[in-house]
């Protein structure tokens, strides 16, 4: 990932949100990943991804380092982030993911850091993935008209994204009324 790239989806910014209150050293993050029970429950990643997925951010300008004296042990190399770091986190934790299958893991990262932010973070990202979602029933709707009567399976394949998106739906009017009046403690 280069300077010049957009940050990607998925769990870069994610780890972004573990930074965004304090610096850190890579294994220090690990070992939040592994004990943070709300995102262990979301997603895991090996020891040797994460610090892949670290110097890719840093090698972006996402995260800067520093190397911290750790007694008589080499130093560790504290991360923290940028102001471009910050600026990624704030977008991407505001936007809604763009496709159906993002939520396991996109939307329930997203979902944590908003509760941590606050009612108002959880309702802004609640509002765009609602708005988000129907907009792809619309469009699936609009393709199952369009399929001639001779093509059922075609028919049924859209049916069923459709009914997963009304789950989706659904599910998000229980994340609003769940966490819409107060964050995650």
């Amino acid at each position: 990932m280069s300077a010049s790239e957009t940050l990607a989806h998925g769990l870069e910014p994610a780890l972004l949100g573990l930074l965004r209150t304090q610096p850190r050293h890579a294994y220090e993050l690990h070992q939040a990943l592994q004990t943070t029970e709300a995102l262990a429950i979301v997603w895991h990643l090996k020891q040797g991804n994460l610090y892949a997925l670290l110097a890719k951010l840093e090698e972006a300008g996402y995260v800067a380092s520093t190397l911290e004296p750790h007694g008589t042990r080499p130093p560790r190399k504290m991360l923290r982030l940028t102001e471009r770091g910050q600026e990624a986190f704030g977008q991407w934790l505001q936007s809604p993911v763009e496709h159906g299958r993002d939520f396991r893991l996109e939307f329930l990262a997203k979902l944590y850091f908003a509760a941590q932010e606050g009612s108002e973070a959880v309702g802004t990202l609640i509002t765009r993935q609602r708005a988000e979602c129907h907009a792809w029933v619309a469009e699936l709707e609009r393709q199952v008209q369009a399929i001639a009567p001779e093509r059922p399976f075609e028919r049924l394949v859209l049916q069923f994204r459709s009914s997963q998106l009304d789950a989706i739906l659904a599910w998000l009017d229980t994340c609003e009324a769940t966490l819409g009046g107060q964050g995650m403690p």
